[in-house]
């Protein structure tokens, strides 16, 4: 997309996926929408319609043949998505009445839109913050209930309203520093660099917080990557086949036979998790199985959740690699599996999982089998429940790379506040650390942006968004 700026001209586009169902809309937004969708309708005027109301008619071609019946909703300026007016035509489903519309709508006038150009405009018009709009596409792109939570609280404003709400105390911070140098040689004390000390403090906290969800955020957005590992023969296959309800990986008794990582979604609750079946963890002259090898302690250290499993049958590999193969991801929440309990004897599990919980209090035991429906489904339990608690300890989430590379530079700058004020450096160099802070926040919500940035971001639109 070529460098922005607000245009006169008419835009349309197909909104609703691609493909046959039994509607499709087709959105019309610009200064002329209601007069060209008006001298192709039969029916009641649209010119003289009021906002917000719908309408059935007929569409025709450009030649006044019928092309199909219509209902078209009209959507006055500003109070529409794009702040233009707008005009949204609901038609039969079709792939030749999409073409045929998208068609005649151009020759009437319009302009067929570049991808993201609606959120574009509703953008530029004040209608959206750069993170509200990055909302709107998160939403779209929402695979499970958490995520579709963290888009809505982005689209509805009220992470920009945090945002907002730093910049402000950054901008009072400022202010004092700047009104400082303005009366220093008259001794004049604004607030005490104790004051500013601790609002710095309380920035740098909060910036810092959000910086660092972004690890939990990303995960929830993309599915939490959950890395199934332990030994060969503990049943790691045939676990990620029960949580899957399918048999995506190969059983076997054999020793060795996963050499590749497997990974499938699956929705539990209000998450999407990415399981990933993991070669199993032994010494092996296999140069084959060796890269498997590899790559499962590759997975263990990317994961968000580690399950390892254990043969509650035969624990002693599994416990002796249980402390290395922790020590390759400190951040990973932990769950222990104790496998195969229902053929192990009662006291030897009870006791297994006693001598876990005392070896490893930050990780949680779960006896399972993977035969016993009833035992997966405790472990599910579990896995939500330790994203429920991380969950907990924020209301918001960052889901966007770019807002967190921003909200780590914003916290870089803050220290360096911190630091100034701390060591009474001079109040003009304190002043522009605390400019950049606001600087690199700004770039969140678009309140500073360049047209290379817009176009990246919104051409990852679909068309009709």
């Amino acid at each position: 997309m070529e460098p922005y700026t607000m245009t006169t001209d008419t835009i349309c586009a197909i909104s609703t996926p691609a493909g046959v169902g039994g509607i499709a809309v087709a959105r019309v937004s610009g200064p002329e929408a209601i007069a060209i969708v008006d001298s192709l309708w039969r029916g009641k005027s649209l010119a003289k319609a009021d906002s917000h109301t719908a309408h059935l008619g007929t569409i025709t071609g450009t030649d006044g043949a019928m092309l199909d019946q219509a209902v078209a909703t009209i959507f006055r300026s500003p109070r529409s998505f794009t702040g233009e007016d707008v005009v949204e035509l609901s038609v039969h489903g079709s792939r030749w009445i999409q073409r045929e519309l998208i068609a005649t709508l151009c020759k009437a006038g319009c302009r067929l839109a570049e991808p993201g150009e609606y959120t574009r405009r509703a953008f530029a018009s004040g209608r959206l913050d750069l993170a509200e709009a990055e909302g709107v596409a998160d939403m779209i792109a929402a695979n499970s209930r958490a995520a579709h939570r963290a888009a809505a609280t982005q689209m509805r404003g009220h992470y920009s309203r945090y945002l907002a709400d730093m910049r402000s105390q950054l901008i009072d911070l400022a202010s004092l520093i700047e009104l400082e140098l303005d009366f220093g040689e008259e001794e004049v004390e604004f607030a005490s660099r104790q004051q500013l000390r601790d609002t710095a403090d309380s920035l740098h906290a909060s910036l810092v917080r959000l910086r660092d969800s972004f690890a939990s955020g990303s995960a929830i957005k993309e599915g939490i990557p959950v890395a199934i590992v332990g030994p060969t023969n503990a049943g790691k296959s045939s676990l990620l086949n029960a949580l899957t309800h399918d048999d995506r990986a190969i059983v076997s008794d054999i020793h060795g036979t996963t050499r590749d990582v497997v990974d499938d979604l699956v929705e539990i609750g209000d998450y999407q998790f990415r399981f990933q079946d993991t070669a199993g963890l032994r010494t092996t002259d296999d140069s084959i199985e060796r890269i498997g090898i590899e790559r499962s302690i590759n997975a263990a250290r990317r994961a968000h959740v580690i399950i390892y499993m254990i043969d509650a049958t035969s624990p002693r590999q599994a416990l002796d690699n249980l402390a290395d193969t922790l020590s390759l991801n400190t951040d990973a929440a932990v769950i222990l599996a104790l496998n195969k309990t229902d053929i192990a004897p009662e006291s030897d599990v009870t006791a297994l999982s006693a001598r876990l919980k005392a070896d490893y209090p930050q990780s949680t035991v779960v006896p399972i089998s993977t035969r016993q429906a009833a035992t997966i489904e405790a472990l599910s339990d579990t896995l939500t429940g330790l994203i429920d608690a991380e969950q907990a300890e924020s209301d918001l989430l960052v889901t966007n790379a770019r807002h967190a590379q921003a909200l780590g530079q914003a916290a870089e700058a803050i220290d360096r506040v911190r630091t100034g004020l701390a060591t009474n450096l001079s109040g003009d160099l304190i002043a522009q650390d605390i400019r950049e802070t606001i600087h690199h926040l700004s770039t969140i919500t678009g309140a500073i942006t360049t047209d290379d940035l817009l176009a990246t971001i919104f051409t990852r639109f679909c068309i009709g968004k």
